[in-house]
């Protein structure tokens, strides 16, 4: 990968020996690799078994994960905020194994329609609940830095599976809960 980085220096006009650049195309390698490490993650062991019988019915929400990807049409990161809410059907997850689950999807070459939903049936598969929900809400650098170059325009997707697709007053609840409160923004 290496070569193929200083290639594209070159090709971009650049000296990948010179002073500033000279580490580039290793810096870049091992900063692709991080960023996709995704592909390498199996959810399985990332989960590792911190599922728990609990006899909990109500709303499990996770909000304001940060999340980071690169979408896969021009390389460039898109960044914000995820909100995660499931039904318990008698199974309850470890709560940090949430934002890892999203962070194992982000960490591939995404669109965010895409992420929402593997996130939203990641989570169905794994926990088998009355219903899961995942919203989105994230700044895309390919409309920030170029194209149509709208530095606030956030998009904001969601996926609804089981109740909070078929009962409005869940979904309704869920989508309430997660607006910010007070004075936090």
């Amino acid at each position: 990968m290496k070569d193929l980085i200083e290639k594209l220096l070159m090709e971009l006009g650049e000296d990948p020996s010179r002073e500033g650049l000279k580490n580039t195309p290793e810096r870049v390698e091992k900063s692709l690799r991080f960023l996709t490490s995704g592909y390498m993650t199996n959810i399985d062991e990332l989960v590792n078994g911190a599922l728990y019988q609990e006899n909990y019915d109500e709303m499990v929400i996770v909000k304001d994960i940060d999340i980071f990807s690169l979408c896969e049409h021009h390389l460039l990161p898109f960044l914000g905020k995820c909100h995660v809410a499931y039904l318990p059907k008698g199974q309850i997850i470890g709560l940090s194994k949430i934002p890892r689950i999203i962070d194992a999807f982000s960490r591939r070459l995404q669109v965010q329609e895409r992420l929402t939903c593997q996130i939203a049936e990641c989570l169905e598969k794994i926990l088998k609940p009355k219903g899961v929900a995942v919203v989105i809400e994230a700044l895309h650098m390919c409309m920030s830095m170029r194209g149509v170059q709208k530095q606030s325009s956030y998009t904001t997707t969601s996926s609804m599976l089981g109740s909070f697709k078929s009962d409005a007053r869940t979904r309704s609840e869920f989508l309430s809960l997660i607006q910010p409160q007070g004075t936090r923004s």
